[in-house]
């Protein structure tokens, strides 16, 4: 009599997610990502109370993002392309380059008290062009790293590295802002990217480099590819509400923190910092042991539903201690909706198409944003802060139950890849 097989503990489950630390050049990346990131919290944070000081409108705040976003949805055909094409490596280097030398510029001009808000406004283009050719190649070069059997853990490894600096990034801007000045979180990113891109000079990478045909031709064959997948349509739908809907909403913390808390740059810190706290406590626990569970749809969907939820609660909140609480359990579910997309969608996608489809969830998700930052900062200008965010709440959950009552198949679906992913020699000895 055969012996059943045995499932994994939860505890097996949840260890086995950092596996891919085991892989020296992984490490060494994304230790020094994790050092990068907290720079770029730090100055987004800070970055957002400077525009706050300068104008007090929710719709200048709006702008800067919709500048930063915009180019995502602009870029798009061609980023992906230009990420599976050419060397991951020296894009990653040339980007982390220029957003470093922004860094110090804008730096330079808050500490000479010369900032105006157009300088901002011409930084958060510049550096969302950046971002733009930056975020497919980075998430592409992590599977490069670690290799396809382990692409979906490490996607959560850099996640959980993202959401540290999330939490701690604008809890210490905050303190900066008070005690130092507006300045010193745009120095401290700035020489954080040293940091990252000496890591990149150390690691080795394998890439499958697809050479055929141009941007545009490339871009529309990954639709064409997308179209026959209704699962990584779901979540592209699912990432595309929670942004919109969401975290379009963090764009007016500091209304928040001033207009409806009555408080002050600290506030806002706190703020930001319990949602980095929720998002960190969710990629730390929740994320790996989602990723044993069976029915992917059904945690998109509760997550959405649930982000919703806790937005209804921060709308009626003006107790900081509440919104704080609300804050953190928004971010307890958007990590389960956009870290599984980035995931699973790599995991499904394949080999020379990974950047193509990381560009097309980027574009369909986080470049939706322009249009998002617009509409919540002018809502928020004239309908009132906590009204905006009352409507984007309702408009999430409703969102989530359209979903989940009308998308054939979403709900039974579970993540059974046909075969074990195929590891080329390259990609074999990087995880020795």
């Amino acid at each position: 009599m055969s012996n059943p097989i045995e499932r994994p503990s939860l505890l097996q489950t949840y260890t086995r997610s950092f596996d891919p630390l085991k892989n020296r050049n992984l490490r060494i990346y994304l230790g020094g990502q994790a050092v990068s990131l907290l720079g770029t919290w730090m100055q987004a944070a800070a970055q957002s109370w400077v525009v706050w000081e300068l104008t007090h409108s929710e719709s200048a705040l709006g702008i800067v993002v919709m500048l930063n976003s915009l180019p995502l949805l602009v870029l798009a055909p061609w980023a992906g392309s230009f990420a599976d094409r050419f060397n991951r490596r020296m894009i990653l280097l040339v980007t982390q380059a220029i957003a470093m030398l922004l860094a110090f510029s804008l730096a330079i001009l808050i500490q000479t008290e010369l900032i105006q808000i157009s300088h901002i406004y011409i930084a958060a283009l510049i550096l969302g062009i950046i971002s733009a050719l930056d975020f497919p190649a980075q998430q592409a070069f992590i599977g490069d790293l670690s290799g396809m059997g382990q692409v979906r853990q490490a996607v959560t490894l850099n996640i959980m590295a993202l959401q540290v600096a999330r939490m701690l990034g604008p809890a210490t801007a905050g303190i900066l802002l008070k005690v130092i000045g507006n300045s010193a979180s745009f120095w401290v990113n700035g020489f954080s990217f040293l940091v990252v891109i000496f890591s990149l000079f150390l690691v080795k990478s394998s890439q499958a480099k697809n050479k055929g045909g141009d941007g545009r031709g490339q871009f529309r064959e990954t639709i064409e590819f997308i179209r026959t997948q209704p699962r990584m349509i779901d979540l592209m739908i699912f990432a595309s509400l929670v942004t919109f809907f969401g975290l379009s909403i963090f764009n007016i913390l500091p209304a928040v923190a001033d207009h409806v808390l009555h408080g002050d740059s600290q506030t806002y810190g706190v703020l930001f910092g319990s949602s980095g706290a929720g998002a960190l406590i969710s990629t730390l626990f929740l994320l790996p042991l989602s990723q044993a569970a069976k029915r992917i749809g059904l945690i998109v969907t509760a997550a959405a539903a649930w982000m919703g939820t806790f937005f209804l609660l921060l709308s009626f909140s003006n107790w900081i201690p509440l919104s704080m609480a609300a804050i953190f359990f928004i971010s307890l579910g958007a990590p389960l909706v956009l870290t599984t997309g980035l995931g699973v969608m790599q995991l499904m996608a394949p080999v020379t198409m990974r950047g193509r489809i990381i560009s097309l969830f980027t574009m369909l998700t986080f470049g939706l944003q322009p249009i998002s930052s617009i509409a919540i900062g002018y809502s928020a200008e004239y309908l009132g802060t906590q009204n905006a965010i009352l409507i984007n709440a309702i408009c999430l959950i409703t969102g989530a139950g359209l979903m989940f009552f009308f998308r054939n198949g979403l709900r039974g679906w579970e993540l059974k890849p046909a075969v074990d992913p195929i590891l080329s020699s390259k990609e074999k000895e990087l995880m020795k």
